[in-house]
């Protein structure tokens, strides 16, 4: 018989009102069989688990993790059970909790259509909100429209590896949303110099004038931590949507909101005056070998 210490972690992946995105989007990790081996898994939407639909819904099994993904409505039934007995059961009974993608941590795409009722597990927007406030110390928000793999991948591992999580105030690991989306991206050279993409899918230029990226404002790891470890959004020329922060979605993807021809948001860490400042003093010079790079790539596509 194996002992407490050998025994594996048993995690529950149960769903709310989702797209199913996040698991998809998890069965891409890189190395998902190595990965999985260190559970046991009771449920999971598309892989092997030991326990029935039935077991789990039946609210009598405890689990060690408990993921959560798609926007938690308490009156929605599994199974018949209401969603909100489900859920309590296991995040009472579980050591860690996690909120899979936008919708679990904030409430996401579904909010908009009924906010005051559809939500994340302990936020709706940035708002305290959710059925596991009591738990709340328990709960990490991998925020993301789908999760990025690898991000629960490190959250995963973390946990078996007894370490632990620091999270911000929102309750998302601080070695994954530390960063904005905005470092790392191949294109800030151009943001910096104000060379403006017109098109989508253009290789050169900056995407946030004209295409609406939110990547300068976004907490996220995506240029650092690659998807599929090759590519990210705005390496292939389409704008960051900020889907790991709680306003997500946001109208108009993609534009950006301006004020007379002025940003209404600007890049975190800096204020508006010195942004407009340091921009008019970008857009003096002409950066031949940034332009030309442009200018070349439309003429030879």
């Amino acid at each position: 018989m194996p002992s407490n210490q050998d025994k594996k972690p048993t995690l529950v992946w149960f769903q709310g009102l989702t797209c199913n995105g996040n698991t998809h989007s998890f069965l891409n990790h890189p190395n998902l069989e190595q990965l999985l081996s260190k559970f046991e898994i009771f449920h999971h939407p598309s892989l092997r688990s030991t326990k029935s639909f039935n077991d789990i819904t039946s609210c009598e099994i405890p689990c060690d993790i408990f993921i959560f993904e798609g926007t938690y409505d308490p009156l929605m039934k599994r199974n018949g059970i209401l969603l909100e007995k489900i859920v309590n059961h296991y995040a009472k009974n579980a050591k860690h909790i996690i909120a899979a993608g936008s919708c679990a941590s904030f409430g996401g795409m579904f909010k908009a259509s009924a906010p005051e009722r559809n939500s994340g597990l302990i936020f709706n927007e940035e708002s305290s909100f959710g059925p596991l406030l009591k738990h709340k110390e328990k709960v990490i928000n991998l925020s993301g429209c789908p999760i990025h793999p690898e991000w629960l991948g490190y959250t995963l591992g973390m946990i078996v590896a007894k370490r632990e999580i620091e999270v911000d105030e929102l309750h998302r690991p601080i070695e994954l949303y530390s960063n904005l989306a905005h470092h790392g991206c191949t294109r800030n050279e151009y943001f910096e110099w104000k060379v403006d993409a017109s098109d989508f899918g253009e290789k050169e230029g900056c995407l946030y004038y004209k295409q609406g990226c939110r990547a300068p404002m976004t907490h996220a790891s995506c240029n650092k931590i690659l998807w599929n470890e090759v590519n990210s959004k705005t390496r292939v020329g389409t704008p960051c949507f900020g889907c790991t922060e709680p306003d997500f979605p946001r109208q108009n993807l993609f534009s950006t909101k301006t004020n007379m021809s002025i940003p209404v948001d600007v890049p975190l860490g800096i204020s508006k005056r010195s942004y407009l400042t340091l921009t008019g003093i970008a857009k003096t010079f002409k950066i031949d070998r940034l332009e030309g790079k442009l200018i070349d790539y439309k003429t030879t596509r």
